[in-house]
């Protein structure tokens, strides 16, 4: 799994391969992570121990961290998508293709061909990472087109839907 982690004024890629070893800011590094109590961890970090106070905030992370306290923002993949979409402009009228943000496998269209929808209605829910995603119309519109069922797996990309 892939997060954006952000620190300050920092952001740092961090991807999480195997058990014991994360890939930060793409270079391959050997860490051990517990919790030694309510919100005290370890972390060891290419043989070197550090402690820290973590807790977890409404918007982030604050870790107390040899004296100072840090905010801290993490976001998965998941995330990381559904805010590249957000910023994605949407034309007022037209064809508007609705294409999966991820590859996954269809859970359920509860939409019709024909059918009206409302701007942040459900048109598409996709499983992906073992997470179901519900994708939202960006605008109103008229369904004209169903390109997939329950089921079926798509890609990244793929058009699943067309309003107009």
């Amino acid at each position: 799994m892939k997060y954006e982690v952000t620190v300050g004024e920092n952001t740092y890629s961090i991807e999480v391969n195997q058990e014991g070893q994360v890939t930060l800011d793409g270079q391959e590094v050997p860490v051990d992570f517990s919790e030694i109590g309510s919100g005290l961890c370890l972390l060891l970090v290419n043989n070197e121990s550090f402690e820290g106070l973590v807790e977890q905030k409404e918007d982030g992370w604050s870790v107390l961290f040899r004296g100072d306290l840090y905010e801290v923002q993490v976001a998965d993949e998941r995330a990381q998508l559904m805010r590249a979409r957000a910023g994605m402009a949407v034309p007022d009228s037209g064809e508007l293709p609705i294409k999966a943000p991820m590859p996954g496998m269809v859970v359920t269209v509860p939409v019709e061909v024909g059918q009206q929808v409302e701007k942040g209605q459900n048109i598409v829910i996709l499983e992906s990472m073992k997470m179901e995603n519900e994708l939202k119309t960006p605008r109103a519109g008229t369904v004209e087109r169903i390109n997939v069922k329950k089921g079926d797996s798509v890609e990244q990309g793929q058009v699943l839907v067309v309003l107009v």
